[in-house]
């Protein structure tokens, strides 16, 4: 698979695994737990994690909470959650020291095109505040020099996509 058949695959295990309904959740966070032993498939398993993390974060009724899902995670898996959950709490920081105003998700959560939402809502989280922040905010913070979750970068995986190779 090319790089945007892995993110298309993350985007949509994450959104059936984070699903309330979903009665195979622990079975796919056993899995991402298990193949963490190796680190050859990370980027895949981080990227994973972060579009769950996003997921549950909107706070909706559909999706388990980040509790609920931090129940299940084994050791490898929590570390590589906290790591993305601290990355995340890092770029929060820095787009708010910046001044510029955050848009609120409100906007986000309304879309109702589920192909369209599952896209939206794997890449953008919401904050405790109301307000979004989403993967061009995790560039931005990288480019400013902010550091990347360890053995993933958003630019890197963006210039991949766009065929542009490595930074």
């Amino acid at each position: 698979m090319d790089d945007g058949d892995d993110l298309d695959v993350c985007r949509q295990v994450a959104f059936r695994a984070a699903r309330r309904d979903c009665g195979a959740t622990a079975e796919v966070l056993l899995v991402v737990e298990e193949l963490l032993k190796g680190q050859t498939e990370y980027e895949f398993l981080a990227t994973l994690l972060e579009n769950l993390q996003n997921l549950v974060s909107h706070g909706l009724d559909m999706f388990r909470s980040p509790d609920e899902i931090r129940l299940l995670l084994g050791p490898r898996s929590a570390i590589c959650w906290d790591t993305v959950a601290g990355f995340w709490g890092a770029v929060a920081d820095w787009r708010v020291g910046t001044g510029a105003p955050l848009e609120p998700a409100a906007t986000l959560l309304g879309v109702e095109n589920e192909n369209l939402r599952m896209l939206l809502w794997t890449a953008n989280r919401t904050l405790s505040t109301g307000e979004k922040l989403g993967i061009a905010d995790a560039v931005r913070y990288e480019k400013a020099g902010g550091s990347p979750i360890p053995g993933f970068s958003h630019i890197a995986v963006a210039l991949r996509i766009t065929g542009q190779g490595s930074p």
